[in-house]
Order: C-alpha cells, then structure tokens, then sequence
C-alpha cells in the first residue's frame, strides 16, 4: 500500500488529527499497521488541500513537502492576534480605515523574494521541541528569520475591515505573517481569520477528497507519482 492520497482538510481539525485518520481507515483494510505522513502542515483553523504520503512514499515526503504553495486568506485590519489567527488574545491596534489603494500599495511591498520571522506559534522546532509548545508554555521563543519568495500577491476583495488575497508562495512562507507584516505596513494591524490552501505543486483542491466524505478504507484514492 504505496502512494500519496490529496485531502481536502476541514477546519478545526489538526494535521496530526487528518494522518490519524487515514492511517486507522487503511490499516483496518489491511490488517497491519500502515505508514501515513504528511508533507507539511495546515493550522487547525485552516482548511485546504493537504498532501499526506502512504507506505514507502513516506520516504518521498521531502520531495512534496518542497513544492510551492496557493493559498487564498481573508484577512481582519485594526487588530493583532497573538497567534495570527482568530485562536489568539486579540488586541485592537487602530480604527483608521486605509484606502483600497493604500491596501493595495501594501500588498504590492510584499511579492519577491522577502524575509520573514515565523509566529511563535508555529510547528517550528527551537532545540528539538516546537514553538508552540514553548509558547503554550510561556517560555521565551526566538524563531530565526527566514527568507521566502512571494510569487504571486493578489488583492481579491475589500471591503474594511477584511481583506481577501491570493497569494503563490515558496515552501516555507506562514501566511500568517505575510498578513501580520501587511497589517504592520498599513498601520492597523491584521490578522488572518481565514486561510484556504489550493494547490501545492501541479496538484489542485479540486482533485482532493474531502476528508469529511471519507467513509471508509474504499473512499481513498491511492496515486502513483
């Protein structure tokens, strides 16, 4: 039993939580353990297209997890989130509504090749144990910065205070940030309230499964790549 299987994550739900998943289906239908990993994960109130590895693809999950990345967020002005998302202690940071040129002005400071500190609550390791864990902790989180590459930086929607963007990003980007480091560069704050992953490489949202329509073992489609 080799392959990856494209899942459409649903919200509230970890990445952790979707492997488990999967791994229990296939390893009922094959009667012994089955290897499930998966090639980079979506905050649990994310929802999108997650690319989980299966058998000897595990090996591969390097491969996958490399690949660049689509996302659409919709993004809340005038206020931070210690987490970047609406899980966080909220903090109202300005009530001035920019223009949807100066949105736009912001969004544009953003594509290329640009430098980004990941949130302390990120899967990130410090020393072998993950930011969040530490931050959960109240322990003192230093994330080194990183360098990434926005390729794409669409403004879709505006209407104060969400902001929709669609963004085609290298591994390694936390959307997150992009829009904390927006909501910086606009004055007001911001935060993400939604995030939807679309296409990771050539593969699209539209081939996944999603996982709430996964019955059983049968309802997974194993690809060969």
């Amino acid at each position: 039993m080799d392959g990856i299987v494209l899942i459409d994550k649903p919200g509230g739900m970890s990445s952790f939580g979707v492997v488990k998943r999967v791994r229990w289906l296939l390893t009922q239908h094959a009667g012994r353990k089955v290897k499930v990993g998966h090639t980079g994960t979506l905050d649990p109130f994310a929802t999108g297209l997650m690319i989980l590895v299966v058998g000897s693809y595990c090996q591969r999950a390097g491969e996958f997890s490399k690949l660049g990345k689509t996302y659409q967020a919709t993004m809340r002005l005038g206020a931070s989130s210690s987490t970047g998302d609406p899980e966080g202690a909220l903090q109202a940071v300005s009530d001035r509504v920019p223009t949807a040129q100066e949105v736009a002005e912001a969004i544009g400071h953003f594509t290329g090749e640009i430098t980004q500190t990941p949130p302390r609550y990120s899967a990130i390791k410090i020393n072998g144990v993950r930011a969040y864990k530490l931050a959960r902790a109240g322990q003192p989180v230093e994330v080194p910065a990183r360098t990434v590459t926005v390729y794409r930086l669409e403004l879709i929607s505006y209407v104060y205070p969400e902001v929709v963007i669609e963004c085609d990003v290298s591994s390694g980007t936390y959307i997150r940030t992009l829009v904390q480091d927006i909501g910086g560069q606009l004055g007001t704050g911001a935060f993400t309230t939604q995030l939807r992953r679309t296409r990771v490489g050539e593969y699209g949202i539209d081939q996944a499964i999603p996982l709430d329509a996964i019955a059983q073992a049968s309802d997974v489609v194993l690809r060969k790549v």
